[in-house]
């Protein structure tokens, strides 16, 4: 089981942004949303990011439009992931 840094995103507009990602990188890694899912669901992975000195675990969670990826930090869920880079 990997426990794997996510510190980039690359989105497309969508009318809720966290369904506009569609790939999620990291240090000499890049996958796409349906594969972090599939991980995170099938737990043989996690997936995190890095908030100060705060860790935010990356979640998944159901939407009108299907699932969704989303970090939980401090009991609740928020929008940290949103505000990473775009992976190049």
């Amino acid at each position: 089981m990997a426990d794997a840094r996510v510190t980039c995103v690359t989105k497309q507009p969508r009318k809720s942004p966290h369904e506009g990602i569609t790939h999620l990188g990291g240090h000499g890694w890049k996958r796409t949303k349906a594969e972090v899912i599939a991980a995170i669901e099938g737990g043989r992975d996690t997936f995190y990011i890095q908030v100060g000195v705060t860790r935010a675990e990356i979640g998944v969670l159901n939407g009108p439009n299907g699932k969704y990826l989303r970090a939980y930090e401090h009991g609740q869920w928020n929008d940290s992931l949103l505000t990473l880079p775009t992976c190049i």
